[in-house]
């Protein structure tokens, strides 16, 4: 199953209560086949301090290669591990990546994001 993130810029109550009245019509079919997850960010700057291109590329390599340690990834993408651990934490508290089971992972498969203008 593939999973996937949401990303959502600018998006007001309506759009959120949409995908959550959606999520429960699904839910009460049984449709679990599709497991998207939905983040919200209030804007483009606050969608970029978040994903910018060094944790994109981080979360890219950690999808096709979860690593043991965040050590392990910071030689791998051979960049200092307290900026790798800053940026591991900050793409965990959103959501993004998972440390448990004693590796370093992509919690999706795929991001998409909307921008409301």
């Amino acid at each position: 199953m593939t999973s996937e993130v949401k990303l959502t810029v600018g998006a007001g109550l309506e759009q959120g209560l949409r995908g959550f009245v959606d999520a429960w019509h699904r839910a009460e079919t049984g449709d679990y086949s599709r497991q998207v997850r939905v983040l919200s960010f209030e804007s483009w700057a606050a969608l970029s301090a978040v994903l910018t291109p060094e944790r994109v590329r981080l979360l890219k390599h950690v999808h096709d290669h979860p690593e043991r340690s965040v050590n392990a990834l910071a030689t791998s993408l051979d960049r200092q591990y307290r900026r790798v651990h800053e940026d591991v934490q900050v793409l965990e508290r959103a959501g993004l990546v998972d440390r448990s089971d004693g590796q370093v992972r992509a919690t999706a498969d795929k991001l998409t994001a909307e921008i409301a203008l």
